[in-house]
């Protein structure tokens, strides 16, 4: 697989040598956040990956995990919405950018399910995952799901990781999924910036009305690691379903700590020029600092 951290850290030195800040819009912001899909890329292939045996208790773990169908289509749904949005661009490199999204979503979906068939974990994958009427909506409403999602999963992997809850070997294998969202969601929020700053002044508005739009939806489903607003049952909610299962035990406050710093540490491996994603850290900040003693 790729050095990831030589990658980044190349990145990181460009643009320690750029002459000065580039501008939000600019043709320097742009090839700066495509380059974080397409620079810093692992052509790993989901079939010749080695998944480690498992002790009975660690299968078992895995196995009593209740997301597992909402992951594969989660991942199914989300490279079928980013190829649609592919297929509509027309700037080379944003082409590009995105349809690389789509290939690692999608890949994303066969490391999941390739893992399930291999541990003999029953899982349905029986939908269509036609293309939406409107990409852009789907778009950005993917985007805005995923900054939620990969918040957590960020959190939760850590904890799985230094818990043990998971083997070690198990979870290298995944490490380079999760690294893969932290990049897409770093896509994603300077995507939207850039769209907006080139547009005409009420385009602009009506972009980021429904960008808002998009937010507050993708917010109101995600309200709760236990998935207070849909049972942790939603399509494109994985995260929460089974956020309960791998935080048992342990308090709101560790939780939304271990998110911050995970969060933190996955970004900081990027050029500091782009725009980060800055919603959820800010609101578990707060959350934090209003938070009784006993939660915290």
């Amino acid at each position: 697989m790729t050095d990831f951290s030589a990658a980044a850290r190349t990145s990181r030195e460009n643009a320690a040598t750029a002459d000065a800040p580039f501008r939000i819009g600019s043709e320097d912001h742009k090839r700066t956040f495509c380059s974080v899909l397409i620079d810093i890329f692992d052509p790993y292939k989901p079939a010749v990956l080695a998944w480690p045996k498992l002790s009975a208790d660690a299968q078992k773990r895995l196995t009593d995990l209740p997301f597992w169908d909402v992951a594969v289509q989660t991942e199914g749904y989300a490279s079928s919405r980013m190829q649609a949005m592919a297929d509509q661009q027309t700037d080379p490199l944003i082409k590009e950018a995105i349809a690389l999204n789509a290939f690692e979503e999608g890949r994303h979906k066969l490391v999941i399910r390739n893992m399930l068939r291999f541990y003999g974990i029953s899982f349905v994958d029986d939908q269509a995952y036609a293309a939406p009427k409107n990409p852009e909506w789907a778009f950005i409403m993917t985007g805005y799901g995923e900054c939620f999602d990969s918040f957590f999963a960020f959190g939760l992997f850590k904890m799985a990781k230094d818990s043990g809850y998971f083997p070690p070997e198990l979870v290298d294998v995944f490490e380079p999924v999760v690294q893969e969202e932290a990049r897409h969601i770093l896509f994603f929020v300077n995507w939207v910036a850039w769209t907006a700053a080139n547009k005409p002044l009420f385009p602009r508005l009506w972009f980021r009305l429904r960008c808002m739009a998009a937010l507050v939806r993708a917010g109101l489903g995600r309200l709760s690691l236990a998935g207070a607003a849909d049972g942790g049952k939603s399509s494109d909610n994985f995260v929460a379903a089974g956020g309960e299962t791998l935080t048992e035990g342990l308090t709101i406050g560790k939780l939304l700590r271990t998110c911050v710093a995970e969060d933190r540490r996955r970004m900081d491996r990027f050029d500091p020029r782009l725009l980060r994603p800055r919603i959820m850290p800010f609101v578990a900040g707060i959350a934090l600092k209003f938070m009784p003693v006993g939660k915290a």
